[in-house]
């Protein structure tokens, strides 16, 4: 995706980077509720600064 969350994820925990855009989308397709979780990981991300 475009902020590079699942790849901070994916280097987090031991999931593929590919699983998490997998689930990502399949959020979004099931309510949008993707859309809200990838902002607040985003700013979890940015916030973290690791």
């Amino acid at each position: 995706m475009i902020l590079g969350v699942c790849e901070w994820l994916s280097s987090r925990t031991n999931f593929t980077t590919k699983n998490f855009r997998i689930l990502f989308v399949l959020l979004v397709l099931l309510g949008g509720f993707g859309i809200g979780a990838y902002l607040i990981l985003w700013l979890v991300k940015v916030l973290s600064k690791d």
